[in-house]
């Protein structure tokens, strides 16, 4: 890790993509605190995106480290038709910049991302880019993310969208 809280903050971000790519779901998962909230909003209009989960339409909306898992395991129990063969994916992140104001337990990111998706059945590929805002809280000296919110930019999903595909 880099010396500064801020950097090592940062880090996680860049250690997130690659647990998601490698498919090491028991280490992303230790990423979240358990109060995590994990929301990919609709949009409303051409220029706006849903702001409340609790009453507005969500790509994605899980809250709680107990939902995170729920969805991990959906992926890995053989059970859901649609995770049988999973897509490959490499996300790319960008712009990652420490919001002014975080103290030494909490800290606030954004970046600019896409993730490459490819389809090993379909041979079909594109890719989802968006924003993403982090809120990262200190817990036993390590960086834990606390909130996900990824603003998709291309929300016409063309197939499967879940939480490793964002």
């Amino acid at each position: 890790m880099m010396a500064s809280g801020a950097q090592q903050a940062a880090e996680v971000l860049a250690h997130e993509a690659f647990l998601l790519d490698s498919r090491r779901w028991d280490d992303w998962l230790a990423l979240f605190t358990d109060d995590v909230e994990f929301w990919v909003p609709a949009w409303r209009t051409e220029n706006e995106p849903t702001n409340d989960p609790q009453t507005q339409l969500s790509l994605i909306y899980l809250r709680g480290i107990g939902a995170v898992k729920e969805r991990v395991w959906r992926v890995t129990s053989g059970l859901s038709r649609a995770s049988e063969t999973l897509h490959r994916t490499t996300h790319v992140l960008g712009s990652i910049m420490v919001q002014p104001g975080g103290s030494e337990t909490e800290c606030k990111l954004l970046s600019g991302g896409a993730v490459h998706v490819y389809s090993p059945i379909t041979t079909v590929q594109h890719c989802f880019f968006g924003r993403y805002q982090y809120t990262l809280r200190k817990v036993d000296d390590s960086w834990k993310i606390a909130r996900k919110h990824v603003t998709l930019m291309n929300d016409c999903v063309p197939t499967m969208l879940d939480f490793y595909s964002i």
